[in-house]
């Protein structure tokens, strides 16, 4: 085991036991010294570096060489240390428990400058142990942010002689140290190029190609290897070929993580990976139960970038497990198991009512786009969760100037889709529309069109801004450099223009060009209909046909000439016959049969979505009988004569039918 011996800030360069590192610098002067080492320090950090920095060496942070064997060099003033003593000294402490005393007092340091000045009051370092100084020096510079380490601590004497004896004699390292101290190195941003890295690398290029790496040393190589953007390299493919040939048994829970997110940055080679996945997969719901938050979140991220979906059964697993981690998970943990979730149309009321009882808590104090993938999630699963929509729109209210114009768009647009109208709504759309009066030109054109549709929904008619939306100007921006609009920006501002002529008729704006309107609201892609229920329709049609007589009496998927699609339209007379569908002289009545199966919806729920509550608002102020036909009412009826008495009760209910 390699040693490094260090006292009140002083390195003794005769104590590392890397010999051959030092044999040439041992009978030099002490400006060469001083040469040698600055030379091969300096290097290491220049990229993160915004100008070059000088090395000072004072003359009490050196050493004289007194004699050939090195056991007797010493500062020129304080005590004489014998290194055999250290050494036996250090063994005992090792046996005694001192390494975990160690390890327990680093982990209570909280910057570079405490584990600096702590491990210098050690007489002697093992390698372990200085490995493990510089990842806690990676840990709390990583709170700060992304950045290099600064000047001070790169020129911290006890810093450079940590560095000193990695670079110069890495194959005394034992492999733990060797690859915790290649991570910990390219965490702090050390120059890929740099001497430094270099021999480390070279060294775990080495040991690697003889075997022998335990696993857990394997699972830091490889991830340290992707942060180099070495993520094609053969070296790493060597790794993951390693890793296939260890026993799954002897992984723990952070290393099948660590697997996971080695083969997420080879995410091209994944058919090649597959069967190694899938062995990965079944493996991992032994271990499920003893993931941290930390690991679940990773977990979840790697299978969504894999795209293993044939994994639901892990998948269930975790989200079963996710429930209790949710007043645990950071803000961005949370996140990645919302998307992974909405990735994987993964549901549970469960988690629903976890993730309500955290936002509720803590909306205020939740970052933006947090609070954004909550409010997609709910939108994309049609969750009517009221605790999670009061609080977003409080928080919105509150904080309105944190959120950025795309942010405003997703918060927003689930309370139209879902039809909701939160307790503070009148507050809530007050603040919105003072946004887009500041703000209106930072609102990208297609964001805004969206978060004013979706605001018309709830009946909120965008009408201080219509004129702006359907000015040629803004058309043009919508459109773009395409050649023409696409069709589902076409048909919101059809819909809009069409709820300013039937909601809004004190609106005299301009009016949209016919160019921009839409003949169908139903699209390929995004419809803003939701297509009929097929096995509900067959249900009603075996009713609706014993009830007027004939199929001839009723017509189904009738596109109207104001957009819309029918489920079904019954024509009468001006005396109440029922006529058949094909005629279209003397109508008197248009009955619009709204037959509306589960995804009309809120999941669970009897609360209608917002494009289906608009179509129906709408077909009513064009004069249509509008009689809704909801699925949980059918779905109670138990015989084919109590569908017939429903009907005629739903259809005819004030007046006799005649056909």
């Amino acid at each position: 085991m390699a040693l490094i011996t260090l006292r009140k800030n002083l390195y003794r360069l005769s104590d590392f036991r890397m010999h051959g590192a030092l044999a040439a610098l041992k009978n030099q002067p002490l400006n060469h010294v001083h040469k040698v080492v600055k030379e091969h320090l300096c290097p290491w950090f220049c990229s993160r570096q915004s100008e070059p920095f000088r090395i000072r060496f004072h003359h009490a942070h050196c050493k004289k060489f007194n004699s050939k064997n090195g056991n007797d060099l010493h500062p020129l003033s304080g005590p004489v240390f014998s290194q055999v003593s250290d050494c036996v000294r250090l063994e005992q402490n090792v046996k005694n428990g001192e390494s975990q005393t160690f390890y327990k007092r680093l982990s209570n340091l909280t910057s570079s400058e405490e584990v600096l000045s702590f491990i210098s009051t050690m007489e002697t370092l093992p390698d372990t142990m200085a490995a493990g100084a510089l990842q806690r020096i990676c840990e709390v510079e990583k709170k700060d942010g992304d950045q290099g380490l600064p000047k001070e601590i790169l020129e911290n004497s006890v810093f450079q002689a940590l560095c000193f004896q990695l670079e110069k004699e890495p194959s005394q390292l034992s492999n733990t140290s060797l690859v915790t101290a290649l991570q910990a190195l390219i965490l702090l941003h050390v120059d890929p190029q740099s001497s430094l890295l270099l021999n480390l690398v070279a060294e775990c290029q080495h040991r690697l190609k003889k075997g022998g790496l335990e696993v857990r040393n394997l699972c830091i190589l490889g991830e340290s290897l992707i942060r180099l953007h070495s993520s094609g390299c053969v070296t790493l493919e060597l790794v993951i070929n390693q890793l296939q040939g260890e026993n799954l048994e002897t992984f723990t829970p952070e290393d099948i993580v660590a697997l996971y997110r080695i083969l997420q940055a080879c995410a091209e080679k994944v058919d090649e990976h597959q069967t190694f996945l899938n062995k990965i997969n079944n493996f991992s719901l032994s271990i499920v139960s003893n993931l941290s938050p930390k690991l679940i979140s990773q977990m979840l991220t790697a299978l969504v970038v894999l795209d293993q979906s044939q994994a639901f059964p892990l998948i269930i697993k975790l989200g079963r497990y996710v429930v209790r981690h949710v007043p645990h998970f950071t803000d961005e943990e949370l996140r990645r198991v919302l998307e992974a979730f909405m990735y994987f149309e993964y549901h549970d009321r469960f988690f629903t009512k976890a993730l309500e009882y955290r936002v509720a808590a803590v909306c205020l104090t939740l970052d933006p786009e947090v609070v954004c993938r909550v409010m997609e999630y709910c939108s994309r699963k049609r969750i009517l969760s009221k605790p999670i929509l009061n609080a977003v729109a409080e928080t919105f209210v509150c904080q309105s100037e944190k959120f950025s114009p795309s942010q405003i768009s997703a918060l927003m647009e689930p309370f139209g889709k879902l039809h909701y109208l939160p307790p503070n709504a009148s507050a809530l759309f007050r603040t919105l529309e003072n946004v887009l009066f500041t703000h209106f030109n930072h609102f990208p054109p297609e964001t805004l069109l969206k978060l004013l549709h979706s605001c018309s929904l709830n009946e909120c008619h965008p009408v201080n801004f219509m004129a702006k939306i359907f000015n040629p100007f803004f058309l043009q921006q919508l459109q773009g450099e395409e050649s023409h609009l696409d069709r589902l920006s076409r048909a919101r501002l059809t819909q809009l223009f069409l709820t300013s002529v039937l909601e809004c008729p004190f609106y005299k704006g301009p009016k949209l060009l016919r160019k921009y309107q839409v003949k169908s609201f139903v699209t390929p892609c995004c419809s803003l209909e939701t297509p009929m229920d097929s096995q509900l329709y067959k249900s009603v049609k075996i009713g609706l046909i014993d009830l007027l007589g004939a199929r001839l009496y009723f017509a189904s998927k009738v596109l109207t000439p104001y957009c819309y699609t029918i489920d079904v339209e019954i024509k009468l007379d001006e005396e109440g016959f029922v006529l058949p569908f094909t005629v279209n002289e003397d109508i008197h009545e248009r009955i619009a049969l709204c037959i509306d199966g589960p995804k009309r919806f809120c999941s669970n729920s009897k609360h209608l979505l917002g494009k289906e509550a608009i179509k129906q608002r709408h077909l009513h102020l064009l004069g249509y009988q509008v009689v809704q036909i909801p699925y949980h009412e059918i779905e109670m009826l138990k015989s084919r004569r109590e569908l017939v008495e429903y009907l005629q009760r739903k259809l005819f209910s004030e007046n006799t039918v005649h056909w």
